[in-house]
């Protein structure tokens, strides 16, 4: 049980730092939010533009394939399950999400909009600080690590003995058919 905990832990911190790369690529393939000032207010340059659900969903889509690959890798390495490992990809996706979500943020336009818009003028197009609005978001990591892991578990992990094969050869030692 112990090296499974200590397993398990080195997988939760491996998992989490993989966060700075899906932070990095956020903040890279997200699309901007363009914003306008008229000296009073700042508004959103095209009120029927998509962007701040393309920053989601390009964070889901992300979280997504950060989730499948990293189940796929522990599967590959550890080619078993395990209550500890399932609890730390989990819980390993969640941090990495977390951390993915304040380095993109970090890294993204200055969070102060009023004086970025001051900064730029009036009538200048400047992006928004990049947000991520559906807080759930940061649960598709862990969600996509353990049903991918459930998978391939399924189809490729070790199998348990047929209780009924051992018992039918138990009952018929030499193989004939049974009568």
């Amino acid at each position: 049980m112990k090296t499974e905990v200590r397993e398990a832990a080195i997988i939760t911190v491996g998992v989490a730092l993989t966060g700075v790369l899906l932070g990095v690529l956020w903040w890279w393939l997200a699309p901007q939010v363009p914003l306008v000032s008229d000296g009073d207010a700042v508004y959103l340059r095209d009120t029927e533009g998509e962007q701040a659900i393309g920053v989601d969903g390009t964070f889901v889509l992300l979280a997504l394939a950060f989730g499948a690959v990293s189940a796929l890798v522990v599967f590959l390495v550890r080619r078993r399950g395990g209550v500890p490992l399932v609890v730390a990809l989990a819980v390993g996706g969640l941090l990495g999400s977390l951390l993915a979500w304040r380095l993109g943020v970090w890294l993204g336009p200055a969070e102060d909009v009023a004086a970025r818009a001051r900064e730029v003028g009036e009538g200048v197009t400047f992006s928004a600080p990049l947000e991520l609005g559906a807080k759930g978001a940061l649960l598709a990591w862990p969600l996509a690590t353990l049903v991918m892991h459930l998978g391939v578990t399924g189809l490729f992990g070790p199998r348990d003995p047929d209780p009924y094969e051992q018992q039918h050869q138990l009952q018929n030692p030499y193989g004939a058919p049974p009568v």
